[in-house]
């Protein structure tokens, strides 16, 4: 799901459709764009903190989406965050061999 939701925020940067909420986010700037994502984290802390798990849930999906909607706005993919993730384990995975 999250690899359909980024190729639709693509699409929204290169095909604007009127009244569309990423492309109000994408026209806004960089600053609106890093705003929102660090309400969304404070969201997801509060939610964590209790206000449950369908809260929870509902607050990391508006994180993650904002996320996305940003690194779309750098010509950045979910690509580039998977890689970093895989360099990362295998990173650990070695050390691990290691030691």
């Amino acid at each position: 799901m999250l690899s359909q939701l980024f190729a639709i925020i693509e699409d929204r940067k290169a095909n604007p459709q009127p009244g569309s909420y990423t492309n109000r986010l994408l026209a806004a700037g960089e600053d609106e764009m890093i705003k929102k994502v660090g309400e969304e984290a404070v969201e997801v802390i509060l939610a964590a903190k209790g206000q449950g798990n369908q809260r929870l849930v509902e607050e990391v999906s508006d994180l993650f989406y904002h996320t996305l909607v940003l690194l779309a706005s750098k010509g950045l993919s979910l690509r580039d965050v998977e890689a970093e993730l895989s360099r990362r384990h295998a990173s650990r995975s070695q050390g691990e061999r290691a030691g």
